[in-house]
């Protein structure tokens, strides 16, 4: 049996696979796009507005940018997770991710893939070590 464990957060995913005891790292999904600062990711909408004194200043929803970016990721990843069930690569599903994120990915799995979720860790374990995440998940009973 292979368990896929995800530890992520909303600009980076990395997927390792538990087989037999050993946990290795198998892959990893980046969305630059989440890391950057909100004024840097705005294409449209409000844009910048002069505060009367020669500054500049974003205007708008910042959070509401975030969050689009931060979904899109989440797709990315279920699609990524969808694709390597379909392809037998991993019979349970372990995901440790931040709390904000863990939510936006669980409501992008598909059914069949969040049937295969066996644990969720509403913790963001993405800038741990390998060995850190190796250690935590295995042996583990599931």
């Amino acid at each position: 049996m292979v368990t896929y464990i995800v530890a992520a957060d909303a600009a980076r995913a990395r997927i390792f696979a538990r087989a037999a005891g050993k946990v290795t790292e198998v892959d990893s999904l980046v969305h630059p796009e989440s890391r950057q600062h909100t004024g840097d990711l705005r294409t449209g909408g409000k844009g910048e507005s002069s505060g009367g004194h020669g500054s500049l200043h974003q205007t708008g929803d910042d959070g509401a940018t975030s969050d689009k970016h931060q979904d899109f990721f989440a797709k990315e990843v279920a699609q990524y997770l969808k694709q390597a069930a379909n392809d037998g690569k991993f019979d349970q599903l372990i995901i440790a991710a931040a709390p904000k994120f863990l939510g936006a990915l669980r409501d992008k799995l598909d059914k069949p893939v969040a049937k295969l979720v066996s644990e969720t860790v509403d913790k963001d374990l993405s800038h741990e070590s390998a060995d850190d995440i190796k250690q935590r998940f295995t042996g583990l009973n599931h």
